[in-house]
C-alpha cells in the first residue's frame, strides 16, 4: 500500500480523466455482456418459437412485445440483429475512447515520474549516487518508470475491469438461474489458493529478473565507457564471455517467469474447461426438465466461461502487479534517498568578490580522518596552488569549498557567512571548476564550451578557447567548433579534452577559478603559456591549482604543500625553496626529470650523438 501512495502523488493530477476513463470501460464492458442474451433470444424467439413469459428477454423484454415483430419472424430477427450491432459499436466506440484516454494518462505519469527521478538525481550528491551502479540507475530511471507508469495507466484500470465484469456476470447469470453459481461456487476455493500461491512466486522470481536486467545493464555499460581499454588490452573475449554470463542468466530469470506463468496458465485452463462442461450439464438437465430453454443455456454458459476468464485475468493482472510494485519499491526508495549536502536555508545570499576563509576545517569519512585542521585565508584575486603526494587530500579539500563533500569539523566562510547558509546554486555559481577526471558531452566542441550558458555566443566561445590554448587545434579540425566530441569525450585526445574543458571553465567566468591537476596532459611549454594567459588575463580572479607537476604553481601568491590531510608547509615559492623542505626537494627531483627528457629527446633528434 506504501507503494501505491507513493505513486498515487504523482497520479492524482490525472485522476480526472483516468475516471472518465474507467467510466467508458465500464458501459463497453455492460454492453458486452449483454449481447449473449440477445444470442440467447435469437434462438428462442426467431429460430424457435419459444414461449414468452414476463421474464423471457430481462432487460431487452420490450422486443418481445409484438411491436418489433412477432415471435418466429424476421422482422424480429432484424430488430435483434440491429440492436446487437448497435451494442457492438457502442462498446467498440467506448473501449476505443478508454484506450485514447488510458495511454494519454500513461504517458503523462510515465513524463512526470522521469521528471521527478531525474530531478532527484540532480539533487543527490555524488556520495549517495555512488551507492548504486550505472545498471541500477539506468533501470531506475528508464525501466522503473516505464512499469511503474503501466500500474497506474493500465493494470489497476483492467483489474477494476476484472471485477466490474465479474460483479456483472454473476448479477446476469442469477437473474437467469441460481443454479449456474454452482459451479463457479465449488470451484472458487480452488483458485483462490492457486492465485495466492502464484502471488508469492511471481513476486520472488520478478525481483530476480530485475536484478539481472540491472547487471546486464551494468556490464553494458560499462564496456560503452571502456571500450578503449578493453581495446587496449586486447580482452574483447573476455568481455563477451561476461556479457554472455549476465545475458544467460537474464535469460534464465526470465525464463523461470515463463515456466510459472504456463504452470499457473494450465491450471485455470482447466478450472475453465471443468467449469464449462459442469455448465452444460445443468444446463442440459434444466432443459430437459422443463425449467429453461436452450437459448438461455448459450447465455448461461457464456456467462460461465466469462466468470471464470475474469479470475483467470484477475490472476493476471495481479501476477504483472507484483513486477510493477517491485519497480514502485525501487522508485519509492530512491526517490526518498536524501542528499548528504542539503541544500540551503538562504537562496539569495550570494557575493560577487568572494573571500573564502577556512578555520579549523577538518573531513572524517568512516572513521578515517581525511583533512586534519586546515587553516587558510583566500581573499578575493589571490591565487593559490596546492600540491603534494597522491592521496594527500588536495581534490577533496577543493571539493570542500563547493560542498561536494561537507566537513566534519571546522568552518568554511564566504565573507563572513558560513558557506551553508548560501544556497548550492549560487555557491557553485561563485566558481568556475575544472575536474581531474575531465568529461565532455556527446555534442559539439562549441556546446561543451558554452555548457553554463546555453545561449551561444560565438565570439565568447572562441574567446574561451583562445585563453585555454585550445584555438589552434580547433581551427585545424574539419568542423572547427562545430565538431562533434564523442561519447566522452573519446574523439579528442587527453590534453585537447583538458583544453575544451579549462575552455568552458573560462566560458563561465565566475570569480573564482579551481584547476584541480586540470593540466597535467598537457606538455610543459602548452602549460605554462595558458598559465601565464589565466595570470595575465584573469588577474583580478581568484585562482585555485593543485598540481603533481610543480612547475604549475610557481608563480602563486601562496602554495601549500599537504601530506595526510594536513599543511605541512606553506609559503611563496622563494620561501619554500628557501626552506628546503618536501616542496623544494621534490621541485629539483622533478626539474632534474624533466631536463633529462628534454636531453633524450635532443639525442634522439641528433640520432644519438651529443652537442656537447
Amino acid at each position: 500500500m506504501e507503494t501505491l501512495r507513493f505513486g498515487f502523488k504523482y497520479f492524482k493530477k490525472n485522476m480526472p480523466m483516468a475516471i472518465l476513463a474507467e467510466l467508458c470501460s465500464f458501459l463497453g464492458i455492460y454492453a458486452e455482456l449483454l449481447l449473449p442474451l440477445l444470442s440467447g433470444m435469437l434462438i428462442d424467439f426467431v429460430i424457435q418459437k419459444g414461449k414468452v413469459t414476463e421474464e423471457s428477454g430481462g432487460i431487452f423484454h420490450f422486443l418481445l412485445t409484438g411491436k418489433y415483430g412477432a415471435v418466429h419472424s424476421m422482422q424480429l430477427f432484424f430488430s435483434i440483429a440491429a440492436l446487437y450491432t448497435v451494442m457492438i459499436i457502442l462498446r467498440i466506440v467506448l473501449i476505443y475512447v478508454r484506450d485514447l484516454m488510458q495511454e494519454w494518462v500513461g504517458l503523462k505519469l510515465e513524463t512526470e515520474l522521469r521528471y521527478a527521478t531525474y530531478g532527484k538525481l540532480m539533487e543527490l550528491d555524488s556520495e549517495t549516487i555512488a551507492a548504486y551502479n550505472s545498471g541500477e540507475l539506468l533501470q531506475i530511471l528508464n525501466s522503473d518508470t516505464i512499469m511503474f507508469k503501466e500500474l497506474f495507466a493500465h493494470r489497476i484500470p483492467y483489474f477494476g475491469d476484472a471485477i466490474f465484469s465479474l460483479l456483472t456476470t454473476l448479477l446476469l447469470i442469477s437473474s437467469i438461474n441460481l443454479s449456474f453459481l454452482i459451479i463457479p461456487l465449488i470451484l472458487m476455493p480452488f483458485l483462490v489458493v492457486t492465485v495466492l500461491n502464484f502471488k508469492k512466486k511471481a513476486r520472488a522470481n520478478f525481483k530476480e529478473i530485475r536484478k539481472k536486467s540491472a547487471e546486464m545493464n551494468l556490464t553494458t555499460q560499462e564496456n560503452i565507457a571502456a571500450v578503449r581499454i578493453v581495446r587496449s588490452f586486447t580482452n574483447e573475449e573476455l568481455e563477451k564471455e561476461k556479457f554472455g554470463t549476465a545475458n544467460t542468466n537474464f535469460l534464465n530469470a526470465r525464463l523461470k517467469q515463463i515456466w510459472l506463468s504456463s504452470k499457473f496458465d494450465l491450471t485455470f485452463n482447466s478450472i475453465k474447461q471443468i467449469a464449462y462442461i459442469g455448465t452444460i450439464i445443468i444446463g442440459a438437465v434444466l432443459v430437459m426438465k422443463g425449467y429453461m430453454t436452450v437459448g438461455y443455456i448459450l447465455a448461461s454458459s457464456t456467462y460461465v466461461m466469462r466468470i471464470m476468464n475474469n479470475i483467470t485475468g484477475i490472476n493476471n493482472h495481479i501476477f504483472n502487479m507484483q513486477q510493477q510494485t517491485i519497480a514502485g519499491l525501487e522508485l519509492k526508495r530512491f526517490m526518498e534517498k536524501s542528499s548528504n549536502i542539503p541544500d540551503n536555508r538562504e537562496p539569495n545570499l550570494h557575493c560577487d568578490t568572494p573571500d573564502i576563509e577556512l578555520k579549523g576545517v577538518g573531513l572524517t569519512i568512516d572513521g578515517q580522518a581525511i583533512l586534519k585542521n586546515i587553516n587558510l585565508s583566500i581573499p578575493y584575486g589571490k591565487k593559490i596552488g596546492i600540491v603534494g603526494e597522491t592521496g594527500s587530500g588536495k581534490s577533496i579539500l577543493l571539493k570542500t569549498l563547493v560542498r561536494i563533500r561537507d566537513i566534519t569539523d571546522g568552518t568554511i566562510t564566504i565573507d563572513g557567512h558560513d558557506i551553508k547558509d548560501f544556497s548550492l546554486e549560487k555557491l557553485r555559481n561563485m566558481y568556475s571548476y575544472v575536474f581531474q577526471d575531465v568529461f565532455l558531452f556527446s555534442n559539439t566542441i562549441e556546446s561543451n564550451i558554452a555548457y553554463s550558458r546555453p545561449d551561444i555566443d560565438e565570439r565568447m566561445v572562441t574567446k574561451a578557447a583562445t585563453h585555454a590554448q585550445a584555438d589552434k587545434f580547433i581551427d585545424a579540425l574539419a568542423d572547427r567548433y562545430k565538431t562533434i566530441v564523442g561519447e566522452r569525450g573519446l574523439g579528442i585526445s587527453g590534453g585537447q579534452k583538458q583544453r575544451v574543458s579549462i575552455a568552458r571553465a573560462f566560458h563561465k567566468n565566475a570569480p573564482i577559478f579551481i584547476l584541480d591537476d586540470s593540466t597535467s596532459a598537457l606538455d610543459v611549454n602548452t602549460e605554462r603559456v595558458l598559465l601565464k594567459d589565466i595570470h595575465d588575463n584573469f588577474s583580478e580572479k581568484t585562482v585555485i591549482i593543485t598540481a603533481h607537476r610543480f612547475s604549475s604553481v610557481v608563480d602563486c601568491d601562496e602554495i601549500l604543500y599537504m601530506r595526510d590531510g594536513e599543511i605541512t608547509e606553506r609559503g611563496t615559492f622563494k620561501e619554500l625553496m628557501e626552506l628546503g623542505g618536501s616542496f623544494a626537494h621534490v621541485y629539483h627531483v622533478q626539474q632534474e626529470q624533466q631536463a633529462g627528457m628534454i636531453d633524450e629527446d635532443r639525442l634522439e633528434k641528433t640520432g644519438g650523438r651529443s652537442n656537447g
